[in-house]
């Protein structure tokens, strides 16, 4: 497998924004390596459209709050692919937990995976595009609502809040090991929400913002793009929410 771009989206086999940015990706000529935690089914089955479809694509099982997992991960795609052109860190826990009953291991939880897992690949990844002229891309996936939190998910909005910080570290880190590295963090907007969420809460969260209409996985998926393939922006958090955090 030589010759073509190649892309890990984290979190992807789950059919939540890391599996439409993977997709998005396939369409426009990367091969994309699936990683999946527990979404095996899911996973297999995105890697077998995929690969109907004429691209090519391979799943990969890894715990991100796992470093020897996170090491496994990023050795075997290497392994697969020869290269690493772009990695997409979308795996993130969204777990809602009122304050007064919030406990230490479900504070732990929350960063191991938003915060933790993204540092530990983000460094894995670093390391194989150290080593490519080319260098690479590193896209995290923060929260545009971190500038405006709400209840019951505290531990959350503190795991998603480091990124921004960690996000400059990792430019400054990263393109000194080659200056042709970039690392970039997008903030999206309510493009998902939970389908329990009742209606008018849905519609509050899609409509709220200064265009006045519902985003989608798609805009996020499109941004991942351009952030890939310009080569002159670099610790950028970027959001893209309708302009909803000047409502």
């Amino acid at each position: 497998m030589n010759g073509s771009k190649t892309a890990l989206v984290t979190g992807s086999g789950r059919r939540r924004i890391g599996n439409v940015i993977a997709r998005v990706l396939s369409e426009n000529g990367y091969r994309v390596a699936i990683h999946y935690h527990r979404s095996k089914s899911d996973a297999m089955e995105t890697v077998a459209e995929l690969c109907a479809a004429g691209a090519v694509a391979e799943a990969f099982q890894a715990d991100l709050t796992l470093e020897h997992d996170v090491a496994c991960l990023f050795e075997e795609v290497d392994s697969a692919f020869g290269r690493l052109d772009l990695l997409v860190n979308t795996a993130a826990v969204w777990t809602p937990t009122p304050l007064k009953t919030l406990t230490a291991e479900q504070i732990r939880d929350q960063f191991d995976v938003n915060t933790l897992g993204s540092l530990l690949c983000a460094k894995e990844a670093g390391a194989i595009m150290a080593r490519q002229p080319e260098g690479g891309a590193v896209v995290l996936i923060g929260d545009a609502a971190i500038d405006h939190p709400y209840t019951d998910y505290a531990a959350y909005f503190a795991s998603k809040g480091a990124l921004p910080t960690l996000t400059e570290c990792l430019a400054v880190e990263l393109a000194a090991l080659n200056p042709k590295i970039r690392v970039n963090c997008i903030h999206p907007g309510p493009v998902l929400v939970a389908p329990e969420l009742p209606e008018p809460a849905r519609r509050r969260a899609y409509e709220g913002n200064l265009l006045s209409t519902k985003g989608n996985p798609e805009a996020i998926a499109s941004t991942v793009l351009f952030l890939a393939e310009n080569d002159y922006i670099t610790g950028v958090n970027l959001p893209v929410d309708g302009g909803r955090r000047l409502v």
